[in-house]
């Protein structure tokens, strides 16, 4: 049997050591276990990271989905996609209680014993004491790609030219996401450049755009507050607190006196059990742009220091927003609400102990993704995950520039690019190139250009790969193969696409839209947040659409309709009449739907189904629509242009209809 070591001293030899506590380490170790085979597992989704990014929900299958259904559980719901961060540690906690895992917490890479392209052993340590582990294989899912580095596997820091790779949003772009207004002086004495820069200010020349270099786009903490009385510890001024590390965040708020609100300076997202998920917004936030470029080539001890330093300007932020005079009152007022929970991080002083390491090392490996990628101008022919992301990087640097003859100070880095469709990740760029290691497999610090990898790097995606990873290394473990590189990737898909959370469940019945062919009536549009690649809108008088499957197994199921909040101008009411007799009519306006997305799968009623039965879900038109007393609603024109129906006057009439979902009960 393959036993998964999640980097405990054990007496044997594991087959498996998977290093990093991530979600994707959680997934892999897990993937491996079940098939035979840090200090706080989960690491960013159990560390404050509680607003999942997800892109497309398409694209999270296997033991990702499991993960969110298991905290949906937790919630009362199908899924969750916002959660606590406790809730998120106690589901990857039971993940890791497994009879084949030993997990070992707090012990960091030190080296690696390499010999004829392969690792023999790791050593760890958690300050004096030290251990060496010898495996057959290793799974890398750090954060930082350390082990692929200490096996001596080729890898980048810091951005490609645009010319590598033939790519138009890598290297060097000053845009105007999260920046800042013309005008901000950056001299410590405005006007005076002799005086020197203001703190988080960098002395370099801006490059020419495109430009590759070695500068690693910012982290920050996604922070945990909570606004409960009996659970919140306030606020203290931290030790040390520099004001003059805020001073240009002040100059910003003089600059834009119209912005008073918390969540001008704050994406300030609200999770389950009165908590938050706080993330960055505008040119001055929890991003501490700049102060990272050592890091992923920085000693385990000089890695504390940067990431101590991130969290002491994080609550010197929040202090600076919550005390100085120089802050609107009304953003004063309401930070004051909130507080560190007392039931999160207990351990840790109620502060996450995961810094967000949104980049670090990335492998060059068999397969690099790139913007080509991300756009669908090439597909990758042995998927074994999908992402569905924006090509997303946050700022870079922070600089001075001159601008019609006056210096100000600017952003550069960040990149908020949607891609094409939902697009598979080749399984080679799990592997290192041949000839470099094989028997290590790279999840997380894949191999991806920096702006490709700004589409891929999202926890839900790291979990896919994880257990991609695992299920590959007990594929090669099985079938005798001395090489990760001579894995087929179609096993691993048809492990994914039979018993995707490696358990024997029964997996689920998705009818998409695409499988229903062209219908009279209807229009299919690539909607964004659809369930997959597109949705349907049908106009007055179109014939039904018949979502329809043969059930595979006898059993009882609950079945969901995919629903979107009311879109612009399009019909909110949905009926939906089943094979089975039920009829349902609803008003999408009353679909509560929380996270980074707008639409999610809404019940509709639990049916029991024997092999071979036809089920189907017909959605029609309502008789009557309106969007208030007596007034019919016009399509948009966004909608119409993209629905090739400019000659329309009006879209009275017109409903939504996206996807089907039967889950069978265990």
């Amino acid at each position: 049997m393959l036993g998964a070591l999640a980097l405990t001293s054990c007496s044997h030899k594991p087959d498996l050591i998977v290093y990093g506590g991530s979600a994707a380490g959680v997934m892999a170790a897990y993937s491996a276990a079940q098939e035979g085979p840090t200090c706080r597992f989960g690491a960013l989704t159990a560390g404050g990271l509680g607003q999942t990014d997800i892109g497309n929900k398409q694209v999270v299958k296997g033991l990702a989905l499991q993960f969110y259904r298991r905290l949906g559980e937790h919630y009362g719901n199908l899924e969750n996609w916002i959660f606590e961060p406790s809730a998120a540690l106690e589901v990857f906690e039971d993940y890791l209680n497994h009879p084949r895992i030993k997990a070992i917490k707090g012990y960091h890479l030190v080296d690696a014993c390499c010999a004829e392209g392969r690792i023999e052993s790791v050593r760890v340590a958690n300050g004096a004491d030290t251990l060496t582990f010898a495996a057959s294989w290793f799974i890398d899912c750090s954060y930082e790609g350390d082990l692929l580095a200490a096996a001596g596997v080729e890898y980048r820091v810091g951005r490609e030219s645009n010319k590598e790779y033939g790519e138009t949003w890598n290297g060097v772009q000053m845009l105007q996401g999260h920046q800042f207004p013309d005008g901000v002086d950056p001299f410590v004495v405005p006007g005076a450049p002799s005086s020197g820069l203001l703190w988080g200010v960098s002395d370099a020349t801006l490059q020419p755009a495109g430009s590759g270099d070695g500068l690693v786009q910012a982290y920050n903490f996604r922070i945990c507050l909570t606004d409960s009385l009996e659970n919140r510890i306030p606020i203290e001024k931290p030790d040390g607190y520099d004001p003059s590390h805020y001073e240009l965040l002040a100059r910003l708020i003089a600059a834009q006196p119209e912005k008073t609100r918390l969540n001008d300076y704050f994406i300030w997202s609200r999770m389950p059990g009165r908590k938050t998920d706080v993330n960055n917004r505008g040119g001055f936030s929890t991003d501490m742009i700049g102060m990272n470029h050592s890091y992923p080539e920085a000693s385990w001890e000089e890695r504390q220091e940067i990431v101590r330093a991130h969290k002491d300007y994080t609550l010197g932020l929040l202090w600076f927003m919550g005390n100085d005079p120089r802050v609107p009152e009304s953003i004063r007022t309401e930070i004051s609400r909130w507080g560190l929970p007392k039931d999160e991080y207990v351990d840790t002083d109620h502060w996450s102990p995961h810094l967000y390491i949104r980049e670090c090392r990335r492998m060059v490996g068999e397969y690099v993704a790139t913007q080509d990628d991300c756009e669908a101008r090439r597909v990758a022919p042995d998927g074994i995950a999908m992402a569905a992301y924006t090509m997303d990087s946050h700022n870079c640097q922070r600089i001075a520039v001159k601008k019609d003859g006056r210096w100000m100070v600017k952003n550069e880095g960040n990149v908020e690019i949607g891609g094409g469709l939902p697009y598979p990740i080749s399984y080679r760029s799990l592997t290192p190139k041949r000839g470099q290691c094989s028997n290590l497999l790279v999840p997380v610090c894949c191999s991806a250009s920096h702006i490709a990898y700004g589409s891929i790097r999202m926890e839900p995606v790291y979990m896919c790969l994880g257990q991609a990873a695992g299920l590959a290394v007990s594929l090669a473990h099985h079938n005798g193969l001395a090489c990760v590189q001579d894995v087929d990737y179609r096993d691993i898909v048809r492990i994914l696409e039979t018993d995707p959370f490696q358990d024997g469940t029964s997996p689920d019945i998705v009818i998409d839209d695409p499988g229903l062919g062209e219908l009279p009536g209807w229009h299919r549009w690539g909607l964004y947040n659809s369930f997959g690649r597109s949705c349907l809108f049908g106009e007055p008088g179109a014939s039904p659409a018949v979502f329809s499957a043969t059930i595979p197994e006898t059993g009882t199921y609950k079945v969901y309709s995919y629903q979107h909040q009311p879109q612009p101008n399009i019909n909110p009411r949905t009926e939906i009449t089943l094979s089975t007799g039920q009829h349902f009519s609803f008003d999408a306006s009353e679909v509560r739907i929380a996270g980074q997305t707008t639409s999610a799968w809404h019940p509709l009623c639990t049916v029991r189904l024997r092999k071979g039965d036809t089920f189907t879900a017909t959605f029609s038109i309502p008789d009557t629509i309106s969007s208030g007393p007596d007034e019919d609603i016009p399509l948009s024109d966004a909608v119409r242009e993209s629905l090739s129906l400019k000659d329309r006057e009006s879209s009275a009439g017109w409903t939504l209809a996206d996807a089907v979902l039967l889950v069978k009960n265990r």
